[in-house]
This record gives C-alpha cells, sequence and structure tokens, in this order.
C-alpha cells in the first residue's frame, strides 16, 4: 500500500519554530517531486514549497521565503518542512503531496517555479496553529 503520512504538526506562539515531515511507505521518495501544501479555514489550499526529483531544485511561495526550508532524508524515506518565525497567517491545515514522477512530462518544482497541478498524491494532513 502507497501512502503519505504527515507530522509534526502543532500549536506555536508566533515568532516560533515547528519540523513537520511527510514520511512515505510503499514507494521511494526519492522518484517523485514533493510539495508541501496548506489551507486555512476559508480558503483554498495553496502550495508552499517544493523539492524536484532526486533534489534538483527547491521552491518557496513568496509568503514563506526565508523562513520555510524544506528538505530530503533519503536514508528514511522523508521530506521535512522545516518552518521558522511562524505568523498568524500560518495556520492551516499542512499537507504533503508526490507528483507521478517520471510520468510527468514538464518539471513539477525547480528553482524558478512549481507546478502545483502536477502534485496528486496527498497525505492525510497535519494541523499548525501558531497562536499566542
Amino acid at each position: 500500500q502507497v501512502t503519505l503520512v504527515e507530522s509534526g504538526g502543532g500549536l506555536v506562539q508566533p515568532g516560533g519554530s515547528l519540523r513537520l515531515s511527510c514520511a512515505a511507505s510503499g514507494f521511494t521518495l526519492d522518484y517523485y517531486a514533493i510539495g508541501w501544501f496548506r489551507q486555512a479555514p476559508g480558503k483554498e489550499r495553496e502550495g508552499v514549497s517544493c523539492v524536484s526529483r532526486s533534489n534538483g531544485g527547491t521552491y518557496y511561495a513568496d509568503s514563506v521565503k526565508g523562513r520555510f526550508t524544506i528538505s530530503r532524508d533519503n536514508a528514511k524515506n522523508t521530506v521535512s518542512l522545516q518552518m521558522n518565525s511562524l505568523k498568524p497567517e500560518d495556520t492551516a491545515v499542512y499537507y504533503c503531496a508526490t507528483d507521478e514522477g517520471i510520468l510527468n512530462l514538464s518539471p513539477s518544482c525547480s528553482d524558478y517555479g512549481a507546478r502545483w497541478g502536477n502534485f496528486n498524491s496527498w497525505g492525510q494532513g497535519t494541523q499548525v496553529t501558531v497562536s499566542s
């Protein structure tokens, strides 16, 4: 069975940090681009950050650039999102997702941008709440 499981969410004060993890079972994450998305109540889901296959590149939405860092741990088959200097507007359910690997004819993620629509296999999400 192929699954993605997010963890690491929680309640944190403004200015604090959290580290989210996306763990895969049943397949090797390094063969796929991985995206982190978030959805706040009443808002559409938005792409936050992504890393290309085999760590070729990373991309960040302007709203998180300089505060969030995405990274792979191939030994653990996980992708992490380190979130620093958190703001109340970062409150959302955070999801990780994969693209379709080599089946994607155009790159899903690079240093220059992301094709968020390429990501279509999702985890169940983890809640992040930033509040004092």
